[in-house]
């Protein structure tokens, strides 16, 4: 595929979907994208290429790439890694997330912030703090009342429970080291929902 000029590439977060930032790309920034897996474009203030995160280290390790149905613009996948993709700090260019994700996003982080900072009368620091055994038999706990309401038929229960459940799953995923990247891939791989998981698409 020959680039004409400058196109515009949508930047997507590969396992959550939320769209990070708009740049541009030219043949030369796309030839650099598909030799070195990293995301690179033209910028048109300073008229050269922008390898994004060559100094700030907030890299993107392309996970897939695709033109649209014209060919006139380029949607690329990432692993966005360091503090985000906007120049302020922030993950996004486009504003705060939202989305399907956006709520167990949060809660990680903030499992993952109670590891950091313990806070009194913290729910979260209790577990963490009693251990695995303690968060695996509250697990077991969850289950038991998530079937029971599921065989009670009411859909209210239910939901408070699969959420109670989920809860304790995501401590659990975080005393392990497991993110749920690592379980979105596995499930991925597993029912070939992507066929692209590994290694950036060459078009």
């Amino acid at each position: 595929m020959r680039i004409e000029g400058l196109i515009p590439a949508i930047v997507q977060d590969f396992n959550t979907g939320r769209v990070l930032m708009l740049a541009y790309v030219n043949q030369d920034s796309y030839d650099f994208m598909q030799e070195r897996g990293e995301t690179c474009f033209w910028s048109r203030s300073r008229n050269e290429l922008w390898h994004k995160g060559a100094t700030s280290g907030n890299i993107q390790k392309i996970r897939a790439m695709s033109f649209d149905c014209d060919d006139d613009a380029l949607l690329i996948q990432v692993e966005q890694t360091g503090k985000g993709a906007c120049h302020t700090g922030s993950m996004s260019c486009f504003g705060e997330e939202s989305g399907a994700f956006y709520v167990l996003n949060q809660i990680c982080e903030r499992i993952e912030e109670r590891k950091a900072s313990p806070q009194e009368k913290s729910y979260t620091n209790y577990l963490l703090e009693q251990g695995v055994d303690k968060i695996c038999k509250k697990i077991g706990e969850e289950a038991t009342e998530t079937i029971i309401a599921a065989k009670n038929g009411d859909s209210t229960p239910l939901i408070g429970e699969l959420s109670d459940l989920a809860y304790h799953l995501l401590v659990l995923m975080s005393v392990q080291g497991v993110s749920t990247e690592d379980v979105q891939n596995e499930l991925a791989e597993r029912h070939q929902v992507q066929s692209n998981l590994k290694t950036p698409k060459k078009i």
